[in-house]
Parts: C-alpha cells; sequence; structure tokens
C-alpha cells in the first residue's frame, strides 16, 4: 500500500498511512486558537509538538502545521517558528498575501515576541544578550543575535547547590530582536543563566532537581504576540496562557501567575 492522505471521519484526522503500509497513530486534538479571522490567526502551541518536519524530526510523524490545515480546513502558512519544547503563541496567514506582509513586518522588527523563562541565579534586573549566534546544524555562519531580558521575579529552593544550601532561580522575561537558531536558550547558557529544562543548552543538575519536582517541561513559554495586521495595518495583539506543568513551576517559587 502506498502513502495516501490522512483519514477523515466525522471531520477529524483519525489514521495514516506509512510508505510501507502500516498504520501510525494521528494526534486529533485540535490546538487552542488564540485569534483568527480571514487571513490569520494565532494558536496556543503545545511544548512537546514540533510545528513542521525538519531534519531534527527523526521520525516524527505529528507536527502542528499538519494538523491546522486539517483543523482550519484550508492552507498555512507559517509567520514564524517555535522550538519543539517551546509553547505558547504562533502566527499563521491563510494566504500568501498575508504571510508576504507579516513576513515584511517581522524582518522589519515591527513583530514583538514576549517570552516568559525560569532560569537558574538571579541575573541583573533588567539586562540585553547582544552575541552572534550561527544557524544551528549545517549554518556555521554566525548573524547577529540580540535579546532583551527584565527580571520578573525570584525563588529559592531548598537544594544544595555549588556548595550553598539553596538554589536561585529567577522568573525572566524574554524579547528576541532577531529570529536565530534557538536564541533565548543559547543566549541565557551565554551568560550562565542557563533555561530550566533545557536538556541541549541548560544545566543537567538543575533539570534533575525540577524534574525530581514535578516539572519535565522546558520552561520557555511565548506568553505575548503583538503584530500589524496585513489588512489595514491595526495594531494586534494575542496572548497565550501558561500550561499545567508550567504552572507548577510557578507554585513551587509562589509567582503570582498574572506576571508578565
Amino acid at each position: 500500500m502506498q502513502a495516501t492522505s490522512i483519514v477523515a471521519l466525522h471531520g477529524r484526522q483519525c489514521l495514516k498511512f506509512s510508505e510501507r503500509g502500516w498504520p501510525v497513530e494521528q494526534q486529533t486534538d485540535a490546538l487552542s486558537v488564540r485569534y483568527a479571522d480571514d487571513r490569520l490567526a494565532v494558536i496556543d502551541k503545545p511544548a512537546g509538538l514540533m510545528v513542521h518536519d525538519s531534519k531534527l524530526a527523526r521520525g516524527e510523524t505529528d507536527f502542528a502545521a499538519d494538523r491546522l490545515r486539517g483543523q482550519f480546513g484550508k492552507p498555512v502558512f507559517l509567520v514564524h517558528r517555535l522550538d519543539r519544547a517551546t509553547s505558547g503563541c504562533l502566527l499563521l496567514a491563510f494566504d500568501r498575501e498575508a504571510a508576504s506582509a507579516l513576513g515584511r513586518a517581522l524582518m522589519a522588527g515591527e513583530v514583538e515576541k514576549d517570552y516568559l523563562a525560569v532560569c537558574r541565579g538571579w541575573p541583573e534586573q533588567s539586562f540585553t544578550v547582544d552575541h552572534p549566534l550561527d544557524g544551528g546544524p549545517g549554518k556555521p555562519e554566525k548573524k547577529p543575535a540580540l535579546t532583551r531580558f527584565q527580571r520578573l521575579a525570584t525563588g529559592e529552593l531548598a537544594l544544595p547547590s555549588a556548595g550553598f544550601e539553596t538554589s536561585r532561580y529567577a522568573l525572566l522575561r524574554c524579547r528576541p530582536d532577531t529570529g536565530r537558531f534557538r536564541q533565548i536558550r543559547r543566549h541565557l547558557k551565554h551568560v550562565s543563566h542557563h533555561m530550566i529544562g533545557d536538556t541541549s543548552h541548560g544545566d543537567g543538575r538543575h533539570n534533575r532537581q525540577f524534574r525530581m519536582l514535578g516539572v519535565h517541561r522546558m520552561l520557555l513559554h511565548a506568553v505575548r504576540l503583538s503584530f500589524p495586521h496585513p489588512a489595514g495595518g491595526g495594531r494586534m495583539e494575542a496572548t497565550a496562557p501558561l500550561d499545567a506543568e508550567f504552572r507548577k513551576a510557578f507554585d513551587l517559587f509562589g509567582w503570582d501567575e498574572s506576571l508578565r
């Protein structure tokens, strides 16, 4: 049996076949829509879901782009990307003209992307990391990369670390001015305030401590997105709430969930 389209049953994607004819499970959960009109949408991507197929997919068959095509019943054009482990606001367009306009706005710095992250240590109240980054595997050329950080809250856990009886952590608002590969994660590593739960660029000791406390995900969430609408240019804003596991991290420190 050759590869087929995903079978639709009562409007839902149920099953697809691999090239050898073996059935492959297909996630059917609809993604939360934070805003939508006839030109674009902002959805809340859950942590653990890849946005699209790529060299990093490693056998994955479930992608946000595929789900969204089925969910909206029409083509979708991704305006930007989120790492698999990152949750939150993802912007997409429904036609090429809207996608081009939003892409130009992104390149011109007219799209604001705010993230929440939990890092190890207590960094300065406000700081900027201006450090060039390469484009990831197979893309060695380094390009300018700048991220602005604001410390929103701090906390300590009774976990011995580096000769101290407690470990310090901070909640950050992160605003990348550029969009390099894993930019926020790599910039935090560069200043030795590793992101919690980051298995590629983080600190394994702290990641293990959080897993023991029931927090297994990377603590990076795209909380807010602001952009000019391609029809008329009016300013749009969308937000995405924290998921249960990120809220669990907030509860560990007694942080207010209204912190943004």
